[in-house]
Parts: structure tokens; C-alpha cells; sequence
């Protein structure tokens, strides 16, 4: 397994570049700064200003009021929106903020402004947004020298040989939860020890159901994730489990583990994170209460913990953790992944981007939940085979996932004219 990506045994030494030096704090750059995930990397950073610095945030550009109040807060020297018309409202937002003398931070606009900051001095790079536009900004941070906080597991999946050609052994730290815990996991044992990787699941609103009982669920019930709370692509992907299939394929990229061994597990109440079984027969768990804030810690404190990141596991109350077998026939998501994963090439950035498209359309009303995964699988089969190796470019992914939405919005309007007849 010498490919890792995440080798928990190693520390990967970022390149020259870093404002504050090597006995200053950790200097951060957060894209996705006013998502879930930044937020809280943000709760981190100002409860522990001794350990972290955050140079320049980032963000798409539709909560301008938190932008340029986080922006305040950390004294960035640098913002960036993806949307160039909402800089007219986060110049207003900033100078109402700062007060007289204090200088700005610089403002960078458009679909490469995260990629821009991505590659600026820093220590560390947390790539917290969502969606495959965090793949320019993963390869920046990565050819930059830079250490990558990996929250976006989207930039993995769909550009898995090109982070891999770009990427040094140690130097992507992963933030999922599922992957923070394997990393975890796997420093209790030397690489030619493992015997499978067990990544666990909650299950979402629906464990239990058969594939016919979840036919009729509404978006409203998709949407009430038991545990975590999240955007609504991510909760429907919980829901459909599409995000499990999602994170099969990552932590075989991050791990170099192939995919007959690494398992899904339901775990509904969220507490073992993952798990890696060793040739000996043990088991190396995980555990912490549902609570982001502590991967995301260990992704930018690396290879420190940071004190009190979050709450403990209350070992004085008394708990039932169960584990039960996925379903695969009422979730074919998990094994549509593993086959996607092992095709290659630009099957799982098809696989992503038709799985967004029908996610929209069901939220929109017109696709049936179990049609999301049935559609992707329609648009999955039709892409074929794809081209596999190191010729794979980002080009060929853009075009691939053109590709893939195009489709996946005819055959995701075909069921929703003719749903009886929408699979014949």
C-alpha cells in the first residue's frame, strides 16, 4: 500500500511558504468558509488563536454578511467569492465592518478565486466545499507544496489519478469523519497488517425500509437527517446512501485499499466513526459523539490534536451502540460506487454529477426518490467504459460531467412525464 495518499505515518513537510514560519501559529486557508464545514473550522480556529492563523478565506458568494464578518474576525489578508456579482455587496459588507484605517483585505472574484488562494503562502489548506469546483482548488494546494485538510471528497473522487499524480504520501489530511477515523485506525498497525477497512454508515431517515416502502418519501422526509446536519445535497446523499457510495471511493483512493475489502456497515447512532480490521483479527475502532468539529481539528492540527476540539464519548451513562448489514437491494447505491469506482477513469465523475442533477431534480418534484439512483445507474451504464491510466485530464472530467448532467436531466424529465414507463 506504498500509494496512500493519508499515511497516518507520515508527516508530510509543507513548502516554503508559510507567513508565519515554522514557531508561529498555523497559518489556514479555508475555502467553503460560510459552509458547515468552514463554520466550524472557524469555532476552531478562534477558540485556539495560540494554534491556527487564517490568512484568506473563500466562499461561492451567497452569504456576503458572514463572509466579511468572518473576514473581520480573523483579519484575513485575502477574500474570494465565486460569484462576481456579489462583490459589489461584500465590498459594502467589509467597509461596514472595518473601521476607519483599518486596511481591507483584498477581494478576488470568479471560478478560479479559490484556486488562487489555494495555491497562496499558507501551512495548510481546508478545502470545505462542495462539489466537484473543489477539484482546481485541491490540485492548486497540492502542487503549491501546501498540506490539503481534505473536507472535499468530491475533488477525489472524480479527479482520483490526478490528485494521485500530484499528491506526496502524508500530505492530504482527511476531514470526512469515516476517513479521519480510518487514518486514525490505521496508525495502530504497519500497511501490509490490514486486513479491511469497515466504513460505517448511520443508515439516514430510512434504515430499515424496503426498496418499495421508499418509493414515496418526499423531500421533507429526506431531508430529516436523525444525526448530522447538513446542506441538502449531502442530506439526500445520507438518505440514499449515494454518500457512502461516495466515500467507498474515496478512502480506496486515500488508502490504497482495494475495493473487496472495505465494507459498509450501519451504525445508526453515529458513534464509531470506522474501523479497520487487522490479519490478526482485531478491530481498531474510532469513537466520538456525531460532532464535525473533531475531524476537522485533527485536519488542521495535524500531526497535534487540539484540546477540547469537542465533546467526549460520556463513558458514565449507560449506551447501546448496534451494527447492522446494509441492505444493498433497498440502497444500490453502495455497490453502484464500488462498480463505478473500480471502471475508473471518468465513470465516478459521471457517477457524481448525474447523482447532483438527479438529486435536484427530486427535490424539485420531479423524480421519484428511488429514481435517483436509477437514473445515475441509467447514465452510468450508457457512459461505458471509460478511457483508464494517466492520460485521464481535468478537460476530460469537465466534459465527462457536461456529459453526465445533460443526460441525466433528459432521463430524470422522461420519468417524470412517464414514470411508469420511465425505466422500459
Amino acid at each position: 500500500m506504498t500509494d496512500s495518499l493519508a499515511h497516518p505515518h507520515l508527516r508530510f513537510e509543507p513548502a516554503a511558504g508559510d507567513p508565519d514560519g515554522p514557531s508561529g501559529p498555523r497559518s489556514l486557508v479555508i475555502l467553503g468558509s460560510t459552509g458547515s464545514i468552514g463554520t466550524q473550522a472557524i469555532d476552531i480556529v478562534l477558540r485556539n488563536p495560540d494554534r491556527f492563523r487564517v490568512t484568506a478565506l473563500s466562499a461561492a458568494g451567497g452569504r456576503v454578511e458572514l463572509l466579511a464578518e468572518q473576514a473581520h474576525q480573523l483579519r484575513v489578508t485575502a477574500v474570494a467569492v465565486a460569484r462576481e456579482d456579489a462583490v459589489p455587496a461584500l465590498r459594502t459588507a467589509l467597509a461596514d465592518r472595518y473601521g476607519a484605517g483599518e486596511p481591507l483585505p483584498e477581494i478576488l472574484a470568479g471560478p478560479d478565486a479559490a484556486t488562487e488562494l489555494a495555491a497562496s503562502p499558507c501551512h495548510t489548506v481546508l478545502n470545505g466545499i462542495t462539489g466537484s469546483i473543489g477539484l482546481a482548488p485541491t490540485l492548486a494546494a497540492l502542487k503549491a507544496g501546501r498540506v490539503l485538510a481534505l473536507a472535499n471528497k468530491e475533488s477525489l473522487i472524480v479527479g482520483g489519478p490526478l490528485v494521485k499524480a500530484v499528491a506526496a504520501p502524508g500530505q492530504i489530511i482527511p476531514v470526512d469523519s469515516e476517513h479521519s477515523a480510518l487514518f486514525q485506525a490505521l496508525a495502530g498497525g504497519e500497511r501490509a497488517e490490514v486486513r479491511k477497512l469497515v466504513v460505517t454508515a448511520s443508515g439516514g431517515p430510512f434504515r430499515g425500509r424496503t426498496k418499495r416502502e421508499l418509493a414515496g418519501v418526499t423531500p421533507e422526509q429526506a431531508l430529516a437527517h436523525p444525526t448530522w446536519s447538513m446542506g441538502p445535497v449531502v442530506t439526500i446523499n445520507s438518505a440514499t446512501l449515494v454518500n457512502k457510495g461516495l466515500e467507498v471511493i474515496e478512502a480506496h483512493l486515500l488508502f490504497d485499499v482495494p475495493f473487496d475489502r472495505i465494507e459498509v456497515v450501519v451504525h445508526p447512532q453515529s458513534y464509531i466513526h470506522s474501523m479497520v480490521e487487522f490479519t490478526d483479527g482485531s478491530t481498531l475502532a474510532q469513537a466520538s459523539p456525531p460532532d464535525m468539529r473533531m475531524p476537522i481539528a485533527l485536519g488542521i492540527g495535524w500531526p497535534e490534536r487540539v484540546p477540547d476540539a469537542a465533546p467526549g464519548v460520556d463513558w458514565t451513562k449507560a449506551q447501546t451502540w448496534e451494527f447492522f448489514p446494509l441492505d444493498g437491494s433497498a440502497f444500490p447505491s453502495v455497490p453502484l460506487a464500488c462498480h463505478v469506482g473500480d471502471l475508473g477513469g471518468t465513470a465516478p465523475a459521471v457517477f457524481n454529477a448525474a447523482n447532483e442533477e438527479c438529486v435536484e431534480a427530486f427535490l424539485k418534484g420531479g423524480l421519484p426518490f428511488t429514481g435517483i439512483v436509477d437514473t445515475v445507474a441509467d447514465v452510468v451504464a450508457e457512459h461505458g467504459t471509460p478511457a483508464r491510466g494517466t492520460s485521464l485530464t481535468v478537460a476530460d472530467v469537465l466534459e465527462a460531467e457536461t456529459w453526465a448532467r445533460a443526460r441525466a436531466r433528459e432521463l430524470a424529465a422522461r420519468a417524470a412525464r412517464t414514470p411508469s414507463e420511465a425505466r422500459a
